[in-house]
């Protein structure tokens, strides 16, 4: 069977701006029937790191509170900590950014909440039987709530290819411990020909796993813990993935944590990705690089699986923009996201997830 993803595009009127064609969405979808009277509502989002200008507006959070608030819930908005150093890697300078970027309750019209406490070690764990792990460890007050909305920025990745509603709740739900168990595997290498000894990578290393040792970055494979961060980090791009087998296995560990985020949640959980600001990597740096399509629109469905297949689909179709890191695969039905990233098989996560029962990759687009 199909399943049903809602889509509105970018254009406004005098009569329904932006704001407003987005509540009709969240009406559409089915918001309303996954909330009760009184229920506590995780709305999950990245709130961006200091210095990233590409995640979601907050007004647009604004108005999802503001729907769930009408159908009886209280929301709250809400994230686990970082695994690396930056700025969301504990809870006060993760609220504190959150702030910072525009989330506060006077914005917002709802609390904020780190769902995985001061350090990342307030967690839950899911039984799951999978593959890869039989638990998984979810930020406790995200199991804890009663209904749970994720809000995703679909956009690339530098390990997933793409990130949007898997990412989001699968990496995003989980405690350190559990961002730890799904990144065990990913190792990345320094490039010593590549390198400069700026030290950028050692100053940002969570795990002091990267030292200086003439005038050379040295990774100690042993402290590290696979984050991920000093890739992009480096000016040079001198700190590299090791393409191997770590990333399918990270893909599929991914898809369990989903599984585990939403193991409570039967019923009580609506997905939407923005597909606006398309950038080639994650909100987790401080920065962000031209996006790589046109702004396209909003999805909505209860199907994760199904809403990123159908986000992927349309970002695919575009033209690439000019003057973007895009250089092949620019054209409109082209895959965009193995353009900028050709060694990962994206595609490893949809259909794992379909395999085990997550969602389906067979969708109806339907416009409203």
């Amino acid at each position: 069977m199909k399943s049903n993803v809602y889509f509105i595009d970018l254009r406004a009127t005098p009569k329904e701006n932006l704001i407003g064609k987005l509540a009709r969405l969240m009406h559409t979808a089915g918001l309303s029937e996954k909330i009760k009277a009184r229920d506590l509502v995780a709305v999950k989002l990245h709130f961006g790191e200091l210095g990233n200008t590409a995640f979601i507006r907050p007004v647009f959070l604004r108005k999802v509170v503001e729907t769930i608030k009408s159908a009886g819930g209280f929301p709250f908005l809400t994230d686990t900590n970082t695994l690396y150093a930056g700025t969301r890697s504990d809870s006060p300078q993760h609220l504190a950014t959150a702030i910072q970027n525009g989330f506060a309750y006077v914005v917002a019209d709802a609390p904020l909440i780190i769902a995985d406490g001061l350090r990342g070690k307030s967690e839950t764990a899911a039984v799951i039987n999978q593959k890869h792990c039989t638990k998984v460890y979810i930020g406790s007050e995200i199991v804890a709530a009663d209904a749970l909305i994720s809000v995703a920025h679909f956009k690339g990745h530098e390990l997933s290819g793409f990130a949007g509603t898997i990412k989001n709740l699968g990496m995003g739900c989980a405690s350190r411990r559990g961002k730890l168990e799904q990144h065990s595997t990913v190792a990345p290498k320094v490039n010593r020909k590549k390198c400069v000894g700026c030290g950028d990578c050692v100053s940002h290393c969570s795990q002091q796993a990267l030292a200086l040792q003439q005038e050379k970055a040295v990774l100690d494979s042993k402290k590290c813990i696979g984050c991920g961060e000093c890739i992009l980090i480096c000016p040079e791009s001198a700190i590299e993935i090791q393409w191997n087998q770590a990333i399918p296995v990270f893909l599929e560990k991914m898809v369990e944590y989903t599984l585990g985020v939403l193991k409570n949640k039967e019923g009580k959980a609506l997905h939407l990705n923005f597909i606006n600001n398309v950038s080639p990597a994650c909100d987790c740096y401080g920065y962000n690089d031209a996006p790589i399509v046109r702004d396209i629109g909003i999805v909505a469905a209860t199907d994760p699986v199904a809403i990123d297949q159908a986000s992927v689909d349309l970002v695919n179709r575009e033209q690439a923009l000019p003057d973007s890191c895009l250089k092949t695969n620019t054209q409109g039905g082209e895959d965009k996201f193995r353009g900028v990233y050709p060694e990962i098989d994206w595609e490893i996560q949809l259909d794992y997830a379909e395999q085990i029962g997550l969602g389906s990759r067979r969708y109806e687009l339907i416009k409203i």
